[in-house]
């Protein structure tokens, strides 16, 4: 955050907040702007009727059975936050300040954003007995046991859920192939060469990985591919991607982007007044990359409110502009990314790919951009503060693992 500046004192008045998005994003954004000393009331609604909780664990601890769920540890009642669970949001009408629920219109004075992202679902699978998703607690739940009687799994995609959710099924025992439509694994996400070294991890942790392999269709008990290969499935977990849970917003005035996601500024404010958006269902102009943003990790949904927050409770009008950062955990493997590679015009390798830790970086005119680290965590934390700092680096004593990435800052000691 940079470059904050004073909303007019005649702006300032006591408000109530109502936060739509009970995800990381919509409580951090309550728990915030207490914490920067917000006083009015605060409304926090979501769609799901449980607590709210937090999203990572559901591949890991809840899906395997280590946890019940992963309800954040926060005593809304303290905090004096409003919780308006299991209520669904299906409209805004900014003219009125009002939203429409289920449950009849709720007005606001300031409004927050912060519905997230939905998952892609493989078309004509929606209705077949066996299809999951693997985005709420719900869906885990409904998983849970798939894994326990360990059923042969087909993973729709090899992506960073379908990996995640690869990694679990085989720590419970299950076959598992995943199809991916691509040649590769995070096709999406990665360069061909930086993906390569992660496509054995597949068959090294006993899962068979198809790639090239089309999906024409999914019966129940069974994935036809459209070469005609068919995969007996006793379970079927679709990971093709998410998009921003926007929807609903249609017709109200909010800006949405080609992507579906809402279009804010630089202080995450909307094409409306007094309407915020922040997390995943939110893009924002990046001035550090030169482009618009959307951040579908934890770290954004973590980050952004506290933006949002200053505006509201303090009246003071900041710059968000982050070093995207997210983790994965995969077959046995940390797996960290920080930065934004696709302007990069160098690539250059730490470490050999071969072997259990490495990492990659990416440069620009000299610049590091951006940093993929598997298994070292420590060129993660030095990497990130040089993103912060725009740093440039000497490519040749960063090729060298054995030099701390800190140390190869020209200019530096």
């Amino acid at each position: 955050m940079s470059e904050q500046t004073q909303v007019p004192a005649a702006e300032q008045r006591p408000y109530g907040v109502v936060i739509v998005g009970a995800g990381m994003a919509g409580v951090q954004t309550a728990v915030a702007l207490r914490q920067r000393g917000f006083t009015g009331p605060i409304t926090l609604i979501g769609a799901e009727p449980h607590q709210p909780y937090d999203r990572p664990p559901l591949s890991k601890a809840v899906l395997l059975g280590k946890a019940e769920d992963s309800a954040f540890d926060i005593d809304f009642e303290e905090l004096d936050i409003t919780l308006r669970l299991g209520l669904d949001v299906t409209g805004l009408r900014a003219e009125a300040h009002e939203l429409d629920t289920a449950e009849g219109p709720v007005a606001y004075d300031a409004l927050v954003l912060a519905t997230g992202a939905e998952p892609v679902g493989l078309p004509g699978s929606e209705s077949v007995p066996g299809v999951h998703l693997l985005r709420t607690l719900d869906d885990a739940a409904r998983l849970r046991p798939v894994l326990e009687r360990q059923h042969d799994v087909v993973v729709v995609g090899a992506g960073w859920i379908g990996a995640e959710f690869a990694t679990a099924a085989r720590a419970a025992g299950c076959a598992v192939t995943v199809v991916e439509a691509a040649d590769r694994p995070l096709a999406g996400t990665l360069p061909a060469e930086v993906a390569a070294p992660m496509t054995r991890w597949y068959a090294e942790s006993g899962a068979e990985l198809l790639t090239g392999a089309r999906v024409a269709r999914v019966d129940e008990g069974a994935v036809h591919l459209a070469d005609g290969r068919v995969i007996p499935a006793g379970a079927v977990v679709v990971g093709i991607g998410a998009r921003p849970a926007t929807t609903w917003l249609t017709g109200s005035g909010i800006a949405l982007g080609p992507d579906g996601s809402v279009t804010a500024d630089s202080s995450l404010r909307t094409s409306l007044p007094d309407v915020h958006a922040v997390g995943d269902c939110a893009s924002f102009p990046s001035a550090r990359y030169g482009e618009r943003l959307l951040v579908h990790h934890w770290d954004n949904a973590l980050q952004g409110p506290w933006t949002v927050a200053a505006a509201l409770a303090q009246g003071v009008s900041g710059t968000y502009d982050p070093v995207p950062y997210f983790w994965s955990e995969q077959f046995g493997r940390f797996v960290q990314y920080a930065g934004h590679h696709a302007h990069a015009d160098t690539l250059l390798w730490r470490g050999d790919p071969a072997e259990a830790s490495w990492t990659v970086c990416w440069l620009r005119e000299g610049v590091l951009v951006a940093l993929l680290a598997v298994g070292r965590v420590r060129d993660m934390a030095q990497g990130r503060k040089l993103l912060e700092a725009g740093a440039r680096i000497d490519p040749a004593r960063a090729a060298d693992s054995s030099v701390p990435l800190k140390s190869t800052v020209l200019g530096g000691p």
